[in-house]
């Protein structure tokens, strides 16, 4: 039996020259993993094109598609330009196909976060994080570790006080 309606893998850096960072590559692997160990029968990829002038989603999908996920089983959110707006179109998405439960696939120490914002906006949602580094210096991980703590209390704040230019 499945556990979700869809796996939604967040992105995370495409380097200049078009690569996937190794956080990219390390999300898309589990997120295809998951797939096809069955977790859902849909992969949402979602990540715009920031830094960079092809989205993070369409990069992430050429990546499942060389890991065998099937194209039908793939879609494609390419505007997010961060977390919180990761959540908000994936929650458009979820809408319009009838979804009601979305396992996300990020980052250990980026799961947090996630949820936290996946489900303030009323979605539900239970994590399914990377835990491994996985071709990145020990100190960036720990580095990451460190700015989600800041970033979780910024989240927090903008719920309370959005500012006019989020997407809703």
């Amino acid at each position: 039996m499945r556990s979700a309606d869809a796996l939604v893998v967040l992105g995370a850096a495409v380097r200049p020259d078009g690569a996937p960072s190794p956080a990219l590559t390390r999300r898309v692997a589990r997120g295809a993993a998951l797939f096809h160990a069955g977790a859902a029968p849909f992969v949402v990829m979602t990540g715009g094109a920031v830094g960079h002038p092809t989205p993070e989603a369409r990069v992430m999908i050429d990546m499942a598609l060389g890991l065998d996920v099937p194209e039908a089983a793939l879609v494609l959110e390419p505007e997010a330009r961060n977390t919180y707006e990761n959540a908000v179109l994936t929650g458009r998405i979820m809408a319009a196909k009838g979804w009601g439960h979305v396992l996300v696939v990020t980052d250990s120490f980026h799961m947090r976060r996630a949820l936290y914002i996946f489900r303030k906006l009323g979605l539900s949602a239970t994590g399914a994080p990377v835990t491994e580094r996985g071709g990145e210096p020990a100190w960036r991980w720990w580095a990451g570790h460190a700015r989600e703590q800041a970033a979780l209390v910024k989240s927090a704040w903008l719920f309370r006080f959005p500012p006019r230019d989020h997407i809703s």
